[in-house]
């Protein structure tokens, strides 16, 4: 962001009243500018109450221990009603095991982890590191092109392919179910009712099914739709439940890799001597991967509901009330992560961040995301590819998927 949109937006952050203060105002993201919103709640009011916003009333959690008490206690704060502020419409609800309690949640939630175990991913990160060879080696030089487009997705895509043993000529598909699935209908937009959404997503269940119904009477393998079709504890979803757990696997097997690479390489370019220090010292990257990620923050909050009345900061939170995690400004907490506006690749606890979430709802894939990105970034050094961002990235209008939609580079030969 510019310097006069930067001081634009301090300005603006503190004229408002503080009880009329509304973070979530997805043109905030788009342009960058929400960042002295969140500095002035955590300054002023961490616990904050707004009465009127487009998702109705909701709290916001902005300190790095709040949100993390937060989620720690399910039993008093509950995922049940939905993970977003977005309240879908009840015929657009879709259940799975993000906004389910143990014990469901444990075995639902179980049945996929093996496949991010440690053992697998050793199995993984060759093929990981072919494709990210292949990627690189294959992008043009001295020419404009979209990072996001060339790299993240198609990286990632090709990984989410692989953990569902998908079609790959079809991979695409599953990036644009993803960027469906995290979209709130708009006006002006390609989604601009829940009913096209709805028609969208069904499509991806009807092609799943296909999947499903293969693979329930075969051979058990490694792949997400063997380990369902196969586990007590999934293979007699419904159909809703079944589309919910493939949005929860796809947005989070896209959203927070890609747009973390896109991210890498935006940061990088903005903090030159951050990239001189990693390559001067290569070991640094798997510090770098984790400063990355906080840096990123590619899940811009998590939404619970309380279910019972509770005080927190003094404030009354009621049985009911929606309660907004923003871990994109808890990862700004300065009084948890030191200089915790800058990017600082070697800082001395790079993993003290809050991207990946606390508590039983931990993401299931953080291992793999982080291995995705350090090898990408293993071979870009080896390389030492000179990858210059020549124009403004394009954000999401979003105020969940923290992310990219478009980053004009240019690799210099």
């Amino acid at each position: 962001m510019n310097t006069r949109l930067a001081g634009h937006a301090r300005q603006s952050a503190y004229d408002v009243l503080l009880s009329d203060l509304d973070v979530s105002d997805v043109k905030r993201f788009q342009d960058d500018s929400i960042w002295p919103y969140f500095e002035r709640l955590r300054k002023e009011d961490p616990i904050h109450y707004c009465n009127d916003s487009p998702y109705g009333p909701y709290w916001s959690i902005t300190k790095y221990h709040d949100i993390v008490a937060v989620n720690m206690t399910h039993g008093v704060f509950s995922s049940e009603q939905g993970v977003t502020i977005v309240d879908l419409p009840e015929e657009y609800w879709t259940p799975s095991f993000i906004k389910m309690s143990p014990p469901k949640h444990g075995e639902q939630r179980n049945t996929i982890s093996p496949i991010v175990a440690p053992e697998n991913l050793a199995k993984l990160e060759g093929l990981i590191r072919r494709r990210v060879n292949a990627i690189l080696d294959g992008l043009p030089r001295n020419e404009t092109f979209d990072w996001v487009d060339k790299v993240s997705i198609e990286l990632t895509t090709q990984m989410l392919a692989t953990l569902f043993d998908f079609p790959f000529e079809d991979r695409r598909l599953l990036t644009y179910w993803s960027d469906v699935a995290a979209t709130t209908p708009r006006t002006g937009h390609e989604i601009d009712t829940w009913e096209k959404r709805r028609t969208v997503l069904s499509g991806c269940l009807d092609y799943f099914t296909r999947l499903w119904n293969e693979r329930k009477n075969a051979e058990p393998h490694v792949d997400l739709i063997s380990m369902m079709a196969h586990s007590p504890a999934t293979r007699n979803m419904e159909p809703r439940e079944f589309l919910g757990n493939l949005i929860l696997l796809i947005v989070g097997g896209n959203d927070t890799t890609r747009n973390s690479m896109s991210g890498s390489v935006l940061f990088m370019n903005q903090n030159p001597s951050e990239l001189r220090k990693l390559r001067g010292n290569p070991v640094l990257v798997s510090s770098a991967v984790s400063e990355i990620i906080r840096y990123q923050t590619p899940i811009a909050h998590m939404r619970r509901t309380a279910v019972v009345d509770i005080v927190i900061g003094n404030k009354h939170i009621r049985r009911g009330d929606k309660v907004v995690m923003w871990y994109i400004s808890g990862n700004r907490d300065d009084e948890v992560i030191d200089q915790a506006d800058s990017f600082v690749i070697d800082r001395k606890n790079p993993r003290q961040h809050l991207s990946f979430g606390f508590g039983i709802h931990r993401c299931v894939g953080r291992h793999l995301a982080e291995l995705q990105l350090k090898i990408l970034w293993e071979e870009m050094l080896n390389r030492r590819l000179d990858i210059k961002v020549v124009g403004e990235p394009e954000r999401v209008a979003s105020n969940f998927v923290h992310g990219y939609s478009a980053l004009p580079v240019q690799m210099v030969a």
